[in-house]
């Protein structure tokens, strides 16, 4: 009878696993896979039982880190990422509030705001601070 409930329990486990996006489920499939195969000899149920539990702790220990690194989510990086910490010029006015302030940063017109409102004025150099929908949030370069 115990090989069938390990086999049960297999296939829920792998059920469990193809139905998550992250795994969640294999290394207790794993541990029940051990405890099928030994179910097979006739050993005694408690045995089984312990042996699922240190295959599937065993296997989490040492797999782990692996699927974390492997399933590590970075920052997702748009085309627009690409000018913050860039320079710029200042092509209209930056007035606080007023949000009709322009950088042009490697070749493109931007709409901008400053990082603090502030006012810079035009022909100022900036550096991009970040990016706020579409427009790029910036600070006065102090390289001048």
């Amino acid at each position: 009878m115990a090989p069938y409930l390990w086999l049960a329990l297999i296939v829920i486990g792998v059920i469990i696993e193809a139905s998550t996006v992250s795994l969640v489920a294999i290394w207790f499939v794993a541990g029940f896979l051990a405890a099928l195969i030994i179910s097979f000899f006739g050993v005694q149920l408690w045995i089984q039982i312990a042996v699922a539990a240190v295959v599937a702790a065993l296997s989490l220990y040492f797999t782990r880190p692996l699927v974390k690194k492997l399933n590590k989510k970075g920052i997702e990086r748009t085309n627009a990422d690409r000018f913050v910490g860039m320079k710029g010029v200042v092509t209209e006015d930056i007035l606080d509030g007023s949000g009709k302030g322009r950088v042009e940063v490697a070749g493109q017109s931007w709409a901008a705001n400053s990082f603090d409102g502030s006012v810079i004025l035009k022909g100022s150099k900036v550096t991009v601070e970040s990016i706020s929908g579409v427009k790029l949030i910036v600070i006065p370069d102090n390289e001048e």
